[in-house]
């Protein structure tokens, strides 16, 4: 729990700085809810950091580099300084897997949906599973042509609801690092859908953990096919265009879902 490890993990600043440029000295009264507040926002930060830049970290050191720089963030826009200690950096990086398994929690049910898997389906769940995952035609905007790669309207949704969904979603307040979508957002939320489509495969969903272990070969895959997309179409910067269609679709939804 936070109350618990929170005091290990945080250093109370001996001054801090109002609105007006003076300093004044803290009181001990004032520490819990300073160094919640900053880890609250560095966790937010760090999350979007993790999913926009390394979703599947090649190792710890990346992982605390990036906690290292949500941190940073975290105390600039707070307004102060809060020494990030090694217990700290663990407690941060704990949000990985979980931003990874919220991603799943959430696309589980888009994805059953959205392909038509049905439990008592379990035959055309099966051959279906095996269609989508052939040559990952699920990324096609229609997967039985095979036209529109990199368009279904899955991917859109994927994104919507885990970083747009209202006005007070990390897409939305930490806004520079969804413009345009990167390339790392989409291999993460098209590693989530093949992830899912895998649950069908034996004809009844299974639940199959969604780590770097078992998905982080998935990812790359996916991460490198982007980036060969990008480098034969250069000339028409396809991707360029759908990196900045997702964001600004994601944004219309949200502002839309605001003002009703």
């Amino acid at each position: 729990p936070l109350d618990e490890t929170l005091d290990d993990a945080m250093v109370l600043p001996k001054i801090k700085k109002n609105s007006d440029g003076l300093c004044h000295c803290m009181k001990a009264s004032d520490f819990d809810d300073v160094s919640k507040e900053i880890f609250v926002t560095a966790t937010s930060i760090f999350r979007c950091l993790i999913v926009s830049q390394a979703p599947f970290p090649e190792n710890v050191a990346v992982e605390t580099q990036l906690a290292k720089a949500a941190w940073h963030e975290a105390c600039q826009i707070k307004g102060i300084n809060v020494k990030l200690t090694p217990s700290g950096v663990k407690m941060l990086l704990t949000r990985t897997s979980q931003v990874h398994g919220e991603l799943k929690t959430k696309m589980r049910s888009l994805t059953a949906s959205f392909f038509g898997f049905r439990m008592s389906n379990s035959n055309n769940n099966r051959d279906l599973a095996e269609s989508l995952k052939d040559g990952s035609v699920f990324a096609f905007k229609d997967w039985e042509s095979k036209k529109g790669i990199y368009k279904t309207e899955l991917l859109q949704l994927g994104i919507n609801v885990m970083w747009f969904a209202n006005r007070h979603d990390e897409g939305i307040i930490h806004h520079k690092y969804f413009n345009p979508m990167p390339v790392e957002v989409i291999a993460l939320v098209l590693t989530t859908i093949e992830c899912c489509i895998d649950e069908w495969l034996q004809g009844l969903k299974e639940d199959i953990k969604f780590t770097s272990a078992t998905y982080g070969t998935v990812y790359h895959g996916h991460f490198g096919s982007l980036q060969r997309f990008n480098e034969r179409t250069a000339p028409y910067k396809l991707l360029d265009k759908i990196r900045v269609n997702l964001h600004d679709m994601a944004r219309c939804v949200e502002q839309c879902s605001f003002s009703k």
